[in-house]
């Protein structure tokens, strides 16, 4: 089996012999049954490809297709004139830049149709010009397919907000074209990371129907569970041989790993395409997907905003409207977080019509969570994994003591910057420590009241952790025992640990600890 990695056209996957999931009675009802339409997705999820197969059909290539579920469905193939805008690859951080990325494009289509520009620099009329004469030299209307419509505003938000500005009524003004020339238009289909509620593109012209979150076709980019069972059954085997495991084991670790993608209220289990492909390809599990991108602007995005973390991490209840279009004048940074795929839908309240969002999977939990440290800690990327690896360690062997010199260590290497914090700093840093042992150790940190501060289970032991801002250490043990917080563990057999710590806000690190 030959995996596509990296591979975004159509016609090359098929003429080349690349495995391909059948995605094409989904698009055989796009094209019939609508005109304008909007895809929100993350990165790396197919959505180039999904252009290009669209391409092809509407370029009238039949043979490509032969053997695909449409081959059945459609008869006529008429062939139409498609018009391809891809914002891919080009740094709009720079100014004209997006001017002259579309500029390029009409002036090769205006030699095509030969058209004279003139003196006119309005883009969108220039681009009228030539949809109009297509239609009348094809006789069909015409197909526009633009890929990453939000690239130029993404590129620049938070960053540059001239120049957003600037991009965003270049934007207004080209995609005001599609009401103008609606005679002379077949189809149109634009995608993007980001739905922005202000951007002109979903008010310019006839409203595009945003399919982002229809049931019907949540399925249109990506592998769904039995897709991936079914059309991937030989490369699961041969990864689970590698693995030394059997073939429900890796399925399980695979669903871990890469599913839980949710972009409707059916639930249906998506798993990150780019992904499992290269799992598939290297036969070893990785962050394959966090790492083509470092969501840096969006912790930077979370810290301006004074987003609770831990809020973040334990799952958000929230209507549609508040996650599926961002406002730039708003400092609320879910919408992007969602739509970039860092935050999927978990759960649905049909009687309320509320959404739980939460991580999809591992790869991004612990991706993601890895990524925040040097964000909110001294500690860098290299010397994160050794602090966590020690502290599990330390915590299986009952050498609780060297845990918490260790946790001692860690907050006095803070530098004084991160250090002059508030108290939800410190309790963000603390939780950050305990998910992150998560990944090793049956680890539970406190989201809400009621509970211990953290609980983590070894083989051997389950400890109990409360921590106190200036207070006492007696203070938080005996909290432990007053909160009953060992009750539920009592007849588990393994020894059980109380640890009540003093945390200084003057000392901007640990007091002291007891261990009981």
């Amino acid at each position: 089996m030959i995996y596509p990695i990296g591979i975004q056209t159509f016609e090359k996957i098929v003429k080349d012999g690349f495995v391909y999931v059948d995605k094409t009675d989904l698009i055989y009802s796009l094209v019939t049954q609508g005109q304008i339409y909007f895809l929100s997705r993350p990165r790396r999820f197919g959505k180039s490809l999904l252009l290009s197969t669209l391409r092809a059909y509407f370029e009238g290539k039949k043979e490509l297709f032969a053997g695909l579920k449409i081959d059945a469905l459609e008869h006529d193939w008429h062939v139409h004139r498609v018009f391809h805008f891809d914002f891919n690859g080009v740094d709009f951080t720079m100014p004209g830049a997006l001017h002259l990325k579309i500029e390029g494009y009409l002036y090769d289509w205006e030699e095509e149709f030969g058209i004279s520009s003139g003196v006119d620099t309005n883009l969108g009329s220039r681009f009228n010009r030539i949809l109009q004469a297509a239609a009348e030299q094809t006789g069909r209307g015409a197909v526009v397919l633009v890929d990453e419509y939000d690239k130029p505003l993404l590129d620049v938000l938070e960053k540059d907000p001239e120049l957003l500005e600037q991009n965003r009524e270049i934007l207004k003004a080209f995609y005001s074209v599609f009401k103008l020339a609606d005679a002379s238009l077949r189809f149109v289909f634009l995608t993007g990371v980001t739905k922005f509620s202000q951007v002109s593109v979903f008010s310019g012209f006839n409203q595009p129907k945003d399919i982002s979150m229809f049931d019907k076709y949540e399925a249109l980019c990506g592998i769904t569970e039995e897709e991936l069972h079914t059309q991937f059954a030989e490369p699961i085997r041969e990864m689970a041989a590698s693995e030394g495991c059997t073939e429900e084991e890796m399925r399980q670790r695979l669903k871990r790993h890469y599913d839980g993608y949710h972009f409707s209220k059916e639930m249906t289990d998506i798993y990150n395409p780019f992904s499992v492909l290269n799992a598939f390809f290297s036969k070893e599990f990785g962050n394959y997907w966090f790492q083509t991108g470092t969501p840096t602007f969006l912790v930077e995005l979370l810290k301006e905003s004074d987003y609770d973390l831990r809020l973040l991490m334990d799952g958000i209840e929230t209507a549609a409207s508040a996650f599926t279009e961002y406002r730039a004048d708003r400092k609320n940074p879910i919408p992007l977080i969602y739509q970039s795929g860092y935050l999927t839908i978990k759960e649905y309240d049909r009687e309320f019509g509320l959404y739980r969002l939460g991580f999809p999977n591992d790869e991004v939990r612990y991706g993601f969570l890895n990524f925040l440290v040097p964000f909110y800690t001294a500690i860098t990327d290299e010397e994160r994994s050794f602090y966590v690896g020690k502290f599990v360690q330390e915590l299986r062997s009952g050498d609780v003591d060297a845990f918490m010199r260790r946790f001692e260590a860690f907050f006095a290497d803070f530098p004084y910057e991160l250090n002059d914090r508030t108290e939800r700093h410190y309790q963000v840093v603390i939780y950050l420590i305990f998910k992150l042992m998560g990944q090793f150790c049956d680890a539970k940190v406190r989201g809400a009241k009621g509970r211990a501060d953290a609980v983590v289970k070894t083989k051997d032991y389950i400890y109990v952790f409360e921590f106190k801002l200036d207070g006492s250490v007696k203070d938080a043990l005996r909290q432990i025992d007053e909160k009953g917080y060992l009750l539920p563990y009592e007849a588990d057999g393994r020894e059980l640990v109380k640890i009540g710590v003093s945390f200084s806000k003057e000392d901007r690190n640990l007091g002291c600890w007891e261990i009981v």
